[in-house]
């Protein structure tokens, strides 16, 4: 595994203790300079995945289409039985999947499978005003440009494989908390 779980789990219990908000059993630990997603159940690595966070700088900052950072909650999954490889559109299935869709446009980068929406944490950081994550739309989901895994490729969203993501919606439960670092 490319970056230290452990120290970043401590981090991860560390600002629940800050911010008042209990530690859950699954916790997820995202990496931007590894490319990489860790989740743990019980304070234990159950799987890591590559991941792509955004293109742009990572950011808090509405419409600056860079990944936000620190703590998160997963507070919603949605898709659940929706066939791998599925398009979303505003968190809605259209039943299309992407290998379809692309036919007319080949070179999106789609919301596909599952999606885990996220909520901030930390006022003034990732939640509320200008910063709010929740409102940002970002979220955890498949994508149709896997071969891109674990390079920056997103709007700001983390980017999994359609598989891996189903995997991960099957296992987790909600909420979960999210160290984005």
């Amino acid at each position: 595994m490319p970056f230290d779980t452990t120290i970043l789990f401590l981090q991860l219990k560390s600002k629940c203790e800050e911010y008042g908000i209990p530690l859950t059993r699954d916790v997820l630990l995202a990496s931007i300079r590894h490319q990489r997603m860790a989740y743990l159940r019980d304070g234990n690595v159950v799987c890591d995945f590559p991941i792509s966070t955004s293109r742009a700088a990572p950011s808090c900052v509405k419409d600056s289409l860079g990944t936000p950072d620190g703590l998160f909650s997963v507070i919603e999954k949605i898709g659940e039985g929706v066939p791998a490889g599925t398009v979303f559109v505003a968190r809605c299935p259209t039943g299309i999947h992407f290998s379809e869709w692309l036919k007319n446009k080949p070179d999106c980068n789609l919301i596909t499978s599952r999606i885990l929406r996220l909520t901030g944490e930390e006022a003034g950081h990732n939640r509320g005003g200008n910063v709010d994550t929740f409102e940002r739309y970002v979220y955890i989901h498949g994508t149709n440009q896997e071969a891109k895994l674990g390079t920056p490729n997103s709007h700001g969203c983390l980017l999994m494989a359609n598989d891996a993501i189903i995997k991960l919606f099957g296992q987790i439960a909600v909420p979960a908390r999210l160290l984005i670092v």
